[in-house]
């Protein structure tokens, strides 16, 4: 059947359902999974449905009766629409379509199992009856039937026995023609009549003369169905068994695909090939030929899975697989392939010689094998699942429909070349079925196929026309199936055009020249403005209106003549050039086109396609862009856009999408490789991608380049993905995108050289889940919960989302079809309550049902009883629930004598009107009446809940009369004397514990008001030259806090490179970029985007920052527009949180301008006064004790980083001699200096202040690391080195070993100490581990640590809070250094601003005054977090950004006390701070309200100064951006700018094509993608 030739009916098909995406557009999340969504079938609604008892086995469909579907043991007519059931057959037992025989599940690619063989209609439309349709069954050894087409439940015409093949497994194929001088109509079938399997023999026996037959020929008029003498062809003897995929008719002969096949092993024993016969009434064997469709696979693909003869094309198509062992473990992304042969060649390669079938002639030489026909290699597609194919042409394109093995069908287009393009995914089904080996098209309503799966049908709609929003979309997208419907005004099916037989009506692929309708403003001379239309718009009658949008008015009207399209001429006037916006509106009967042109720009305009384009005029001897109602002179216009001189590229377009310029072979590289890829994991990630793939290996570090190259589907692009981190040398991650479900290669490439694999790739379709439970649990929690369903091996984390809770994370155990988890403590929420289980893959959360919560159970008591003497049974009484509880929740044990137990192990519940009862048994033990006498209890432990029961049987009355008051009395007496003893014991604890609080309490006050008095920190003021980072270190450091890689890629090869020597593509992107209506344009479409994440616009901020840093003047304007276009989106909701958080690209790219721009007020003014700050800060902290594992310090500002379990300790002054080294010989150094550190100071820390000691009195270092010296103690003549470890320090009870210290070697006041150079090898840094501590002791040996001799008898106790007078000591120590840094950076020098800042700062007072903003309060806030929040916080916190040093955390920690009491001086809240405040706000809570009123007057001293002129801010940043030049690789932030543009490529163009004025830009953009295209294929090369 050929779809083009035959018309379809007028009525519109029911709608299509959206695909999802082509893989290689990368989706934002919410339209990924509603397109996922809604490709799901609808039930009832777009794709009706036909569920049947049994898996399906045969699908036919004829032209005037229906379609019928085989089942099971029966076989359904259904109407086309697959609604309604016309008849049934019951073919084994009235009534019932059961199975006869279980079958076994199918083993992909293996083939299938069924009863049903053959289901042919046929002679319809032939004179007669009426059509006929032949039906084969396994049952009755093969039998064959043939009925009336019109209704099943008639009976048989005719049958015959032992005509397909009687196992189910077997294979059978027909096909049914009419030949002979009688014109009869015969059936020729092939069968495997014969399994090698003896049981199933045995069952189904063929008769002698069929045992050996391959291909019949079986006339189907006669009554039996009777073979003829010469209506066999039989197979070769020795010869192993055949598996028949189908049967066609093709020029005047019958073709049969199969291929050898091992039914007991399950393995192809051959290639698959061809068998030929004549189209006779005897059979006449005609040859054989093999079809290699092997490529791409090492072991070949042997299989043959479906068959479609291409009959239009001359062409077949197959669908042929490699093996893919048990459980699908061998499969690959090459495993199957779609293949077309031209049957010309077959015909011409088929040698009459067989190897398969015995033939009465003997042409065959010995040796000689079945000629191998290549397939049509441009055709070729490989896939990694493929399981059906159905062709056809349409609108002289040929269309192929693939089905796929976890439920998608996929449509390729084939090119004028028979070239494959990347398949479209047209409808995927929810439950990933296989879908069938036949794809069968509906023969009444062309643009329906039939997809059969499972024991299911649906009918598909062939495309999703209406997906396709405009003309230029329907007709680029290259779909025969689709057309733009003018009258309508959308795509759609041809048939689903009104006036579709009008051809002018519907534009199709095949519409030659004729394209999509548009109005045009053409300037022919200097007296008037013609307003038509081009392209097709079927225009027999038409009407025409120019109308003037801002005054309403029509500027002309016009009616067109007869055939000929209408046209509007607008006089020249001078009135009309204030004309701003026109609509023009082109009636055509029925429909209407309407467009809009501004004229506001034209003068703006610097090229003629783009001026024309708009409506505007170009002037050809001006050069220049006119308003279309006035003229130029001389009168010299360009009339056509096609017609300007400058021609503008456009980039090749790839029908079926797939990303462009990815080559899809990797380079190789001849030399050595030091690169070893081991793995990848996981192996099987969503469709949705994944952001943390890791891949082991070794060496990784070795290479600078580093891509991951995707391939799938063999005619789709690759995905090339660069390496997101390179953790070690050993593993690294990726962030893979988003795809379709397919299986895909992985390799990847090391610096452009080879590409090594790594293995396969599922992208597989997100977890459904089917089942949860138990569906309910008590409260608190442990019960093991399971969850059915599919794809669980993808999933992230599973979460329990509670109402007040919150989302919870609970630990899983996942495979692919089930999740077990332990349902979490909800003790402290309310008795009774429900929780939703969710999965959460990537960002995604996927509800899998609802988890109800009930009380805890109650258990009433148990009873023991023993009927032998080996085994107990115990039986524990609970009141009835609703818990369904298994073995693996529960544990019992059995407590009986004084400390006996015993486990019980679980038996069964069993559920009473009352009570539910619990059965455990105690087995193999002795004694079982006494265990049961002397049994006190047993424990439940049910998941969380633990519970002991108490015994049912009560006691006799008369023993508890003599025995109670006894116990009574003696229980009494004891009480009373015990806790006489205990009484006085604890007060004379208390005494003591008392006493020494006291002492320690008294002890501390005084000492810290003492140090609040007397204590002074030696401040050095002339610390030496303040160590500033150049200039570039300090902008990448801001630019780029958490990525300090790039550093390095930005700052490489600079001093050699050349400013001219930079590539075109790069060029060509950068004239781009300083295109400010496509830049803005460009930012706002990437932040529109779902998973453009924080972290990608924070970067592509700063990408775009180095690459305008010598363009600041516009990089400001941009940083304006972008400024205002937020207080748009601010002002629609809470103006006061505008620059808050950094969430958007220019909130990061207003902290990396103020970065530039205040680099040198911050070096001049702020620097010193910082710097200073952080040395004081240093010197507080290393004035008392430091804990080296934890880094807790007595002296801090932050309560988080206080060292409250402080030990005593004094200082020790050190006589410290330096070895003369090689690094150091000068002879002015000092090398005998005085050093003053504590007891309590490990080595390390010894080392640490000794370097420092030297620093400060020679100016300068020692000349080695800390970890290239040590220190030796002399005593006399001896020397003892000394170490943080070694054979003499303490090693508590835990195992944990006790740092050495300066008191550990008990060294005193003037000991001599010798600084030498180490000659061994020398560790770095030591990291030490939980199994060493400092001064903050392990629990257990605190108390024993206090036992001393100055604490003999005593615990010394130690509280947080009578050390809280340090954290105010220090403050004190920095306080004059800390105000003198907040003046600076509040202070204004000479009494003028930074022009940053007055810039800044009056543009946000003009726009607070232009959106009649009064509440001063906000411009304040918005000063706030543009200046303080977004870079002095930033500056405060992080002094390695300004100066060349170390950040330790505890730094870190008191740093940010300093800038929180920074910000809080900004703040317009009063705060209310109580006792219980943290102490971090309390410390500066009153120097706040002084530094508020300074901060005040700064802000209005900034507002009072002059306002500065554009010239002044102008020349400032050209003068900036002169002292920047040089300073970047910019080809590097421009390579990075393009990957984002590149990887939104699609939603950036759809966004230019929608703005007017930027169609410049958008032709721009694709010369740049051409030019990046050829410039990567030029690598690949």
């Amino acid at each position: 059947m050929e779809v083009s030739r035959r018309k379809a009916p007028l009525l519109p098909p029911p709608p299509p359902p959206p695909r999802p995406p082509r893989p290689a557009a990368s989706l934002p999340l919410l339209a990924y999974l509603l397109a996922l969504a809604a490709a799901a079938p609808a039930r009832g609604a777009g794709e009706p449905v036909w569920r049947s008892e049994q898996a399906i086995g045969a699908i036919a469909a004829s032209r005037a009766d229906g379609v019928f579907v085989a089942s099971g043991s029966c076989l359904d007519q259904l109407d086309y629409s697959l609604q309604h059931r016309l008849s049934r057959l019951y073919r084994d037992q009235a009534g019932n379509c059961t199975e006869p025989v279980p079958l076994a599940p199918p083993a992909r690619p293996r083939p299938g199992s069924s009863f049903s063989k053959l289901l042919l209609p046929y002679r319809e439309g032939a004179a007669g009856p009426g059509g006929l349709l032949l039906t084969g069954w396994t049952f009755d050894r093969g039998a064959c039937e043939v009925r009336p087409l019109g209704n099943l439940s008639r009976s048989s015409l005719r049958n015959g026995t032992e005509v397909v093949s009687c196992h189910p497994q077997g294979s059978t194929a027909g096909v049914v023609y009419r030949a002979g001088h009688r014109n009869r109509w015969y059936l020729a079938v092939a069968a495997t009549y014969v399994l090698p399997e003896p049981e199933t023999a045995s069952r189904c026996n063929p008769a002698a003369s069929d045992r050996d037959t391959a291909i019949a020929l079986k006339d189907t008029e006669g009554r039996s169905l009777a073979t003829e003498e010469l209506g066999r062809l039989k197979l070769r003897e020795g010869a192993g068994s055949l598996h028949f995929v189908d049967a066609f008719l093709w020029n005047g002969s019958v073709y049969f695909p199969y291929y050898p096949y091992n039914y007991t092993s399950g393995a192809a024993t051959g290639w698959p090939s061809m068998a030929r016969i004549a189209q006779s009434a005897e059979v006449q064997f005609q040859g054989q030929a093999a079809l290699d469709c092997g490529h791409g696979h090492p072991d070949g693909r042997r299989l043959l899975l479906s068959s479609s003869l291409v009959e239009a094309l001359d062409v077949w198509a197959g669908v042929f697989s490699a093996a893919t062992g048990e459980g699908q473990e061998r499969r690959s992304p090459a495993t199957t392939a779609l293949c077309l042969f031209r049957m010309s060649e077959i015909q011409a390669r088929a040698k009459s010689c067989s190897w398969d079938f015995q033939t009465s002639e003997h042409n065959c030489k010995e040796g000689d094998q079945p000629a191998r026909v290549q397939p049509i290699a441009s055709a070729t597609l490989i896939h990694s699942d493929l399981t059906s194919v159905y062709g056809t042409v349409v609108m002289n394109r040929t269309v192929l429909f693939l089905g796929t093995g976890d439920g998608q069908l996929l449509k390729v287009v084939l090119g004028e070349n028979l070239t494959s393009n990347c398949p479209e995914v047209i409808y995927e089904i929810k439950e990933e079925t296989p879908v069938f080996y036949k794809l069968v098209p509906d023969p009444v309503k062309n643009v329906f196929i039939y997809l059969t799966a499972g024991k299911e049908v649906r009918r598909i709609p062939v495309a999703n026309c209406s997906k396709r929003k405009s003309c230029s979309a329907c007709l680029a997208a290259a779909d025969p199936h689709c057309g733009w419907c003018l009258s309508q005004q959308r795509c759609t099916f041809q048939g689903d055009c009104t006036h579709s037989e009008n051809l002018d009506n519907w534009l199709g692929v095949s519409s030659g020249g004729k394209k999509c309708p548009k109005v045009q403003i053409i300037r022919s001379n200097k007296d008037k403005t013609t307003v038509t239309v081009l392209g097709s718009s079927s225009p027999r009658h038409s009407q025409c209106v120019v109308r003037n949008l801002d005054s309403g008015k029509d500027l002309c009207r016009g009616r067109s003549p007869a055939n000929r399209p209408c046209t509007c001429t607008i006089p020249t006037r001078p009135t009309y050039r204030d004309v701003l916006a026109v609509s023009v509106t082109f009636s055509f009967g029925s429909w209407n086109l309407s467009e809009r042109f501004n004229f506001t720009n034209c003068s703006s305009l610097r090229e003629c396609p783009v001026c024309v384009g708009t409506g505007c005029t170009w002037c050809k001897s001006g050069r220049k862009c006119i308003h279309p109602f006035t003229a130029c002179d001389p009168s010299d216009y360009e009339r056509n856009q096609e017609l300007c001189p400058a021609a503008v590229e456009t980039s090749p377009t790839t029908p079926g999408g797939g990303r462009l310029g990815e080559g899809r072979n990797s380079s190789t590289n001849p030399g050595f490789q030091v690169f070893y890829v081991k793995s990848i994991e996981p192996q099987k990630i969503s469709t949705l991608g994944k952001s943390n793939v890791i891949v082991t290996g070794a060496n990784f570090t070795r290479a600078s380049n580093i891509t991951m190259i995707l391939q799938g589907t063999s005619t789709c692009d690759n995905d090339v993905i660069r390496v997101s981190h390179v953790l070690n040398d050993t593993h690294m991650k990726f962030s893979l995108p988003s795809s379709r479900k397919e299986m895909k290669h992985v390799c990847i490439q090391f610096d452009g050289g080879n590409c090594s694999p790594v293995g396969p790739l599922s992208y597989i379709a997100l977890p459904h889940c089917s089942l949860l439970f138990p569906a309910t649990t008590w409260i608190s929690g442990g019960q093991n919960i399971t969850i059915m369903g599919r794809n669980f091996d993808v999933i992230d984390n599973l979460i329990i989302s509670h109402e007040l809770k919150g989302n919870i994370n609970v630990s899983e155990y996942c495979v692919t079809t089930h999740c077990r988890f332990l349902a979490p403590n909800l003790k402290s929420a309310k008795a009774r309550t429900n929780v939703t289980v969710k999965l959460r893959v990537q960002d995604t959360y996927l509800d899998c049902g609802t988890l109800q919560y009930l009380e805890d159970p109650r258990f009433t008591g148990y009873r023991v009883d023993s009927e032998v003497d080996t085994e107990l049974a115990v039986k524990i009484q609970k009141e009835n629930d609703n818990f369904n509880i298994s073995k693996r929740d529960i544990e019992i044990t059995l407590f009986h004598g004084e400390n006996g137990q015993l486990n019980c192990s679980f038996e069964n519940i069993t559920r009473n009107q009352d009570l539910t009862t619990i059965l455990c048994k105690v087995k193999d033990i002795t004694a079982a009446n006494s265990i049961a006498t002397s049994s006190r209890k047993v424990r439940v432990k049910l998941g969380n809940l633990e519970l002991f029961v108490e015994q049912e049987s009560v006691p006799s009355t008369w023993y508890f009369l003599i025995v109670l008051p006894v116990l009574l009395v003696i229980v009494i007496f004891a009480a009373v004397g015990v806790t006489r003893h205990k009484s006085q014991e604890l007060s004379r604890k208390q005494s003591q514990q008392l006493e020494l609080l006291e002492s320690e309490l008294r002890k501390e006050i005084r000492d810290g008001f003492a140090e609040l008095q007397m204590d002074k920190l030696d401040v050095v003021d002339s610390f030496g030259t303040v160590p500033f980072l150049d200039y570039k270190h300090f902008a990448l450091r801001t630019f780029f806090p958490e990525s300090g890689g790039f550093t390095h890629i930005f700052t490489e090869d600079m001093h050699n490179r050349d400013a001219n020597d930079k590539s075109e593509s790069l060029t060509a992107l950068d004239a781009l970029i300083c295109n400010k209506s496509f830049l803005v344009t460009v930012i706002h479409t990437l932040e529109k985007q779902k998973n453009f994440s924080v972290k990608d616009r924070c970067l592509f901020a700063s990408f775009l920052t180095i690459a305008l840093q010598t363009k600041l003047v516009y990089l400001t304007s941009i940083l304006e527009v972008l400024t205002r276009d937020l207080m748009e989106q601010s002002s629609n909701l809470q103006p006061k949180l505008m620059l808050r958080r950094t969430e958007s690209v220019v909130e990061k790219l207003l902290t990396n301008w103020m970065s530039v721009c205040l680099s040198g007020f911050l070096r001049e003014t702020v620097g010193e006064p910082f710097y200073l700050l952080v040395t004081t800060l240093n010197q507080k902290i290393n004035k008392g004790p430091v804990d080296v594992i934890t880094c807790k310090a007595l002296y801090t500002l932050n309560e988080d980083w206080l060292l409250w379990q402080v030990p005593e300790f004094s200082t020790v002054a050190l006589n410290v001699i330096f070895e003369k080294i090689p690094e150091n010989e000068s002879a002015d150094v000092c090398r005998n200096i005085s050093v003053t550190v504590l007891d309590c100071d490990t080595i390390g820390q010894a080392k640490e202040k000794i370097f420092q000691a030297f620093l400060s009195k020679n100016g300068s270092p020692y000349g080695l690391q800390l970890n290239e010296i040590g220190l030796e103690l002399q005593v006399g003549t001896r020397q003892k080195e000394l170490l943080d470890i070694d054979s003499s320090s303490v090693i508590l009870e835990d195992g944990i070993t006790k740092l050495n210290t300066i008191g550990h070697y008990e060294i005193s006041n003037g000991s001599t100490i010798k600084v030498f150079k180490k000659i061994a090898n020398f560790t770095s840094d030591v990291e030490y581990s939980d199994d060493h501590c400092h001064l903050i002791l392990p629990d257990s040996e605190a108390f024993q640590d206090v036992q001393g001799k100055r604490h003999r008898g005593k615990h010394k106790f130690k509280v947080k809070e009578m050390y809280l007078t340090k954290l105010l000591s220090t403050k004190v120590a920095i306080h004059s250094v800390l105000e003198k840094l907040f003046r600076s950076i509040w202070s204004l020098p000479n009494s003028r601003a930074p022009f940053a800042i007055k810039y800044f700062f009056d543009f946000l007072d003009a726009q607070a005054e232009n959106k009649k903003i009064t509440d001063p309060d906000v411009v304040h806030i918005w000063k706030t977090n543009s200046l303080p929040l977004r870079f002095w916080v930033n500056i405060l916190k992080n002094p390695q950004f300004v100066f060349d040093i170390k950040k330790t955390p505890h730094i870190d920690g008191c740093l940010s006390v300093i800038a929180q009491a920074f910000m809080d001086a900004f703040s317009l809240t009063e705060q209310q701070l109580g006792k219980e405040a943290p102490t971090n706000k309390l410390l500066y809570a009153k120097d706040i309200p002084t530094y508020k009123e300074e901060v005040k007057s700064y802000y209005k001293a900034i507002r009072d100064l002059p306002p500065l002129s554009s010239l002044e801010m102008e020349e400032f940043l050209t003068q900036e951006s002169k002292k920047h030049e040089n300073e970047f690789n910019e080809e590097v932030a421009l390579t990075e700018i393009y990957k984002y543009i590149v990887k939104y490529f699609d939603e950036i163009l759809n966004k230019l094509e929608r703005e007017r004025g930027l169609e410049e830009a958008q032709k721009q953009l694709l010369h740049v993608k051409v030019l990046f295209d050829e410039k990567k294929k030029c690598k690949w090369m």
